[in-house]
């Protein structure tokens, strides 16, 4: 079948769609992550997403809704338990990110039955993306556009430097919480995507990538989204070629494409060496 021939496919162009909805939320949302150096908690926030999706399948609501609610509430803990509690963030982190893992498994185990959807959730199937989810994403990415325009100034200040941040008048506490959630709602709607167990790596990779060829935090943010876009896009065609998980293969190309640009960067870092020696 030509790639072109795909398109007549309605989840095929489902899953473009949510490629590019979710490259661009998490572009915006992952550049953030990754300047803040709040990676470790996007991953915390991530696999607490499972308690959320547990209890939706054990009480037979939306899973993703009450992820999305449990996700918050984890994001906000963490957040209040590492700011005014005095635990460290690192162990705020692993509590959340357990107890959300035990609570799934617990649900997911009394559900009667099996949850035949559960797999799309953990290791991810961009295949599976329905009307609705394009929808919420779709929503998501141009409140996150708005937020980021709006009030660049003051999230660029908080991603370098909070402390620099609070002295410039800034409501530093508020913003943190308000990103917080928008971390954990777009962890939670672009988990249909990748799953659980490879999400942190949609937030991360790109940025990474991007970080090679420059700091300005704008220029991440467009660069971040153009990686993750073809990489989505390469992923899900080739995975539909070699008839391997799409989820999977897509953080494998990006895994990929992070280590040739890394060497591309280190060798023009020695051929400059070289020259000014």
């Amino acid at each position: 079948m030509q790639i072109f021939e795909l398109l007549d496919y309605a989840f095929f162009r489902n899953a473009l769609w949510g490629s590019l909805l979710a490259s661009i939320a998490c572009g915006i949302i992952g550049t953030y992550i990754v300047i803040r150096r709040l990676v470790f908690i996007s991953g915390g926030i991530t696999h607490a997403s499972l308690g959320g999706l547990g209890i939706g399948f054990y009480f037979g609501f939306n899973p993703i809704v009450s992820a999305m609610i449990f996700s918050v509430m984890s994001a906000f803990g963490i957040e209040w338990l590492s700011s005014k509690q005095g635990v460290r963030e690192d162990s705020a982190i692993a509590s959340f990110w357990s107890l959300g893992m035990a609570v799934g498994i617990i649900f997911i185990f009394l559900k009667p039955g099996y949850a035949p959807n559960l797999t799309d959730y953990l290791f991810g199937n961009i295949l599976t993306i329905a009307n609705s989810d394009i929808l919420y994403l779709g929503i998501l990415s141009f409140i996150l556009v708005a937020l980021f325009a709006l009030f660049h100034r003051q999230i660029l200040y908080i991603a370098f430097d909070a402390d620099f941040a609070k002295t410039r008048g800034i409501a530093v506490r508020r913003f943190e919480y308000l990103m917080m959630c928008c971390i954990a709602i777009s962890i939670v709607l672009s988990i249909r995507l990748v799953g659980v167990v490879l999400l942190m790596s949609l937030l991360t990779i790109p940025q990474m990538t991007a970080n090679i060829f420059t700091s300005n935090f704008r220029k991440m943010i467009f660069l971040s989204i153009a990686v993750s876009f073809f990489c989505c896009v390469s992923g899900l065609i080739l995975s539909y070629y070699l008839n391997v998980p799409s989820g999977a293969f897509i953080i494998l190309l990006m895994t990929v494409l992070f280590g040739f640009c890394k060497w591309i960067g280190a060798k023009k870092m020695s051929i400059g060496f070289s020259k000014v020696s």
